[in-house]
């Protein structure tokens, strides 16, 4: 009856990982802060004014398509591509984990568990402060920090992850402890 009571009870796997009790919930979904989309949208702006100042102007036919040729590969590599690589780039900040996802032609996702504990520090320039934003530097001990970079509401970030390390590590302790009184207990009842 005892030892029915604790096999009902004892949260592990058949592979012998332990089963989290709480499903994983997204806390936020972050992205690099908007304004360094600011200048290529002046320049797009900028560009679309002095193409329709200028088409149909010139002399020749074959200056007005080349000049409409170079304002359409100036959008795409002063406006499109940076607004790509902005959009690309995502933080996923989950109950169990961190998520960052990055890059364009070849996709990188980095993760790294609450649970196993880091320091996170954050770093500011002048005009981040301004706009409450700036770089989180998550470093779990491994060769190379994930970096955060320009995440807005910065502090609300580094207080949100800091809860979520702490509850991560109150849960793995508690564990700890049920493991352990559980193997202390097999223990007694391997004895004969």
């Amino acid at each position: 009856m005892k030892k029915k009571a604790l096999e009902e009870t004892n949260e592990t796997e058949p592979s012998g990982y332990a089963r989290e009790s709480r499903p994983e919930k997204v806390v936020a979904r972050l992205r690099p802060h908007a304004r360094v989309l600011a200048w290529p949208t002046l320049l797009l702006f900028a560009l679309a004014g002095a193409t329709g100042y200028y088409f149909g102007n010139l002399p020749e036919p074959w200056q007005n398509a080349a000049l409409l040729a170079g304002a359409i590969v100036l959008a795409v590599l002063g406006w499109l591509l940076p607004l790509a690589a902005w959009l690309t780039k995502r933080y996923t900040i989950t109950t169990r984990r961190i998520i960052f996802r990055h890059g364009f032609f070849v996709r990188t996702r980095q993760e790294l568990l609450h649970s196993r504990g880091y320091d996170v520090s954050v770093r500011q320039n002048w005009v981040q402060a301004g706009f409450h934003s700036g770089t989180v530097l998550i470093n779990s001990g491994l060769e190379h920090p994930l970096i955060l970079k320009d995440v807005p509401n910065v502090d609300l970030v580094q207080s949100t992850l800091h809860d979520l390390m702490e509850q991560a590590s109150t849960v793995m302790g508690s564990r700890r402890q049920e493991q352990s009184a559980l193997a202390a207990e097999s223990a007694f009842w391997g004895r004969r």
